[in-house]
């Protein structure tokens, strides 16, 4: 039923039509600042060329204004025809073409402006024809080094999209090959799932359960000739996961543009998800995760000088503790900390669980006996998470998230516990700062976990991290 399917990076999608959504907008604007910046150095080059010897620039200030009037066009140009959209399917060739028309139309309305505005006389005939050249051939190489970047960056799996198809035997085979070719590298087909094998509403549901397990961010279903309320069963199980769901619209004897909902991989689809998050708001996320992550990492340099050393002299083990633990939509990473417990804590958690505090897929105990003297100080003071700012650096986490389970706790998820990771984890959140020592019920740490998903936004995350601050040094709740 369930097929594991990757056909690996050697495809390069130079042909893709579409580029993951949640990178367009670091595209559209990226792209735009290098094409400013190459048009800025070609011109500047291109003045010290022409008037290197005499220096003799006539107006200076209007020389410069006519580099003004082309990084405004530039501007206008962008915004409008978005010409940078299919640069990751174009080839050497469409490029330079593609770059050259760019500049034609640019110099030229440039130019129109010059005349209008009767700054022709300032205006050197060889900087202009200096420009032209040098412009175009330091942008092509720009932007063949952002597209050599860019296929770098999604060979990482934090980055990459993760595709799971779900369609009839019958039609799987060319579905992943047109996906294939329309994605391009920002997505990866991790799986596919026939539903030739399942017959009732209960069959669609065990579906989706056994997918809890797999990490995916995105599903697309193909199934033309099968009923859209036959599927709800799976669409709802998906939904309640938090992955985003692509339902194809498109049926086999009506041409692909006949749909208007949306496009997904070249098929006309209509999309169920609950993430309805700006783009832009996460690139700001991550930008104050990276920011924090060096921060965090400079404390936990500091702190290690003197934590190291107490927590080497009082128990046997190393310094720092790692342990797997699943993050968003199913990724393993290692997780970092300063060492609290003792190096058999792992065994002896089994002949713990009796004593097991919390109701549900969580452990927790006030007194535990595999918890050392120096790591019941570093717990309560929160110092034992400060190596964590190194899984924020990486993108493992985020500054403010879900907490991430461990292999054992995911393994026991159902859909609607999988939907907390549907989000980056973070090292604070919004049951750590509700009284966490208070909570004895995981399903009130996923009701909290879901709260902050559903109304996410960058000003929930600065309270959160305010309150994490007044948790911190006030004790408040910790473990």
């Amino acid at each position: 039923m369930f097929r594991s399917f990757c056909k690996g990076r050697e495809q390069k999608n130079d042909r893709a039509y579409i580029m993951n959504q949640r990178y367009r907008i670091f595209q559209t604007y990226f792209l735009w600042f290098i094409d400013m910046v190459c048009i800025a150095l070609s011109y500047f080059i291109a003045t010290q060329i022409r008037f290197a010897a005499t220096n003799d620039y006539g107006n200076k200030t209007l020389h410069y204004m006519v580099l003004v009037v082309m990084l405004l066009l530039c501007t206008v140009y962008n915004y409008f025809t978005d010409w940078n959209r299919g640069i990751m399917r174009r080839g050497y060739f469409q490029e330079i073409a593609a770059i050259v028309q760019f500049h034609v139309v640019m110099i030229t309305i440039s130019m129109a402006f010059v005349f209008f505005l009767r700054w022709a006389y300032i205006l050197s005939r060889a900087v202009v024809l200096y420009f032209s050249w040098i412009s175009v051939l330091l942008m092509y190489a720009a932007h063949l080094l952002y597209k050599k970047v860019i296929h770098h960056m999604f060979s990482n799996d934090l980055l990459v999209a993760k595709v799971l198809v779900v369609s009839r035997r019958a039609d799987m085979d060319i579905v992943v090959e047109c996906l294939h070719k329309e994605l391009d590298s920002t997505y990866q087909i991790v799986g596919v799932l026939s539903v030739d094998d399942l017959n009732s509403d209960a069959d669609y549901r065990k579906a989706t359960e056994r997918m809890t397990q797999i990490p995916f961010d995105e599903v697309f279903i193909y199934t033309p000739g099968i009923a859209q309320t036959k599927l709800e069963p799976l669409i709802s199980g998906f939904d309640e996961m938090g992955v985003s769901c692509h339902y194809s619209l498109e049926l086999p004897s009506i041409a692909s543009g006949a749909g208007t909902v949306g496009v997904f991989g070249g098929y006309n689809v209509i999309t169920y998800s609950r993430f309805r998050i700006s783009y832009k708001k996460l690139l700001i996320k991550r930008a104050f995760d990276i920011i924090g992550g060096i921060v965090g990492l400079l404390l936990t340099a500091v702190i290690t000088v003197f934590l190291a050393p107490a927590i080497k002299l009082d128990s046997e083990g190393p310094v720092f503790f790692s342990q797997t633990r699943v993050g968003k939509n199913g990724r393993r990473f290692r997780i970092y900390k300063f060492r609290s417990m003792y190096i058999d804590a792992e065994e002896r958690l089994a002949e713990l669980q009796e004593k097991n505090e919390v109701k549900g897929l969580m452990f927790k105990m006030e007194n535990d006996p595999r918890i050392t003297r120096v790591g019941a100080f570093i717990r309560k003071t929160s110092l034992d998470e400060f190596p964590q700012f190194w899984n924020v650096l990486k993108g493992d986490m985020s500054l403010v998230g879900t907490r991430p389970p461990t292999e054992a706790e995911f393994e026991q998820y159902t859909e609607h516990y999988r939907r907390r990771i549907s989000m980056t984890p973070g090292l604070t959140g919004m049951w750590q700062v509700s009284g966490r020592s208070n909570i004895d019920d995981f399903d009130e740490v996923v009701k909290l976990d879901l709260k902050y998903i559903d109304n996410w936004s960058l000003t929930l995350d600065c309270k959160i991290l305010l309150q994490t601050i007044g948790v911190v040094l006030f004790h408040q709740g910790a473990k």
